[in-house]
């Protein structure tokens, strides 16, 4: 697993939703440009609806209706996709939801017991989702995306809709795999204390038609980022709030 070897060079002139059954047209980014340094772990944050989904879609290439351009420079053949929900096939088992990705005789597929034994599954490998919690199933979700070695990681609000508890126990899983298997991560999320846990630096959205409002830094180690004072502290700095 390796971070991109370039930069990555978001540009968004502008992205509309067309008119749909008499509203008008939406105008959701526009003007948004930024470089993402290979190795970094960049959180999106803004307003709900504010365009944050739109923008890592369009990075991703589901979303190419935009004016603009983003260079990855190279190819984006090792890009991992981790969604709002889940999304593993009930019919499979853990451990086959895990080896999707993976084509056949692959030799990442040895790593998939060391990745379920990280994420804490090694007993549910062979148990289906409807079988597991949602806890369970997002980090089924982390353990795919990581097992491919991605060059690149997009995550869209991957812990939403979960308790505290859970979600903090997520967030902390997360930081160990990313700083053992460095890669580059995009992860938009509305949470502002997530984002300072999670981040080494923070874009935020503006309101309206989105552009970026703030790019700071996260100065925080991977040991502080488990102390919620600290985090806290951090979050005042930034947005100057608690």
């Amino acid at each position: 697993m390796a971070p991109l070897k370039r930069p990555l060079t978001v540009r968004v002139d502008r992205k509309v939703f067309p008119a749909v059954g008499g509203r008008p047209e939406n105008l959701v980014l526009k003007n948004v440009e930024f470089q993402v340094e290979p190795g970094s772990f960049v959180v999106i944050t803004g307003p709900s609806g504010g365009g944050k989904s739109t923008l890592l879609n369009i990075i991703s290439g589901l979303d190419k209706e935009y004016e603009g351009a983003i260079d990855f420079g190279g190819n984006n053949d090792r890009l991992a996709f981790v969604f709002q929900t889940p999304r593993l096939l009930p019919w499979r088992t853990v451990y086959e939801n895990v080896a999707l990705t993976l084509p056949p005789g692959d030799p990442r597929l040895a790593n998939i017991p060391e990745m379920l034994k990280r994420v804490g599954l090694t007993d549910a490998a062979n148990a289906y989702p409807e079988m597991i919690s949602l806890g369970m199933q997002r980090r089924v979700a982390l353990a795919r995306a990581f097992v491919l070695e991605p060059e690149l990681l997009l995550m869209d609000e991957p812990f939403v809709s979960l308790d505290d508890p859970t979600a903090q126990g997520l967030r902390e899983l997360l930081v160990e795999l990313w700083s053992r298997r460095p890669t580059t991560v995009l992860f938009v999320t509305h949470d502002r204390p997530e984002a300072v846990m999670l981040g080494t630096r923070i874009l935020r959205l503006s309101n309206g038609a989105a552009t970026i409002a703030q790019d700071v830094p996260v100065r925080l180690s991977v040991v502080d980022r488990t102390d919620r004072e600290k985090v806290r502290a951090e979050q005042r700095r930034i947005f100057g709030e608690a």
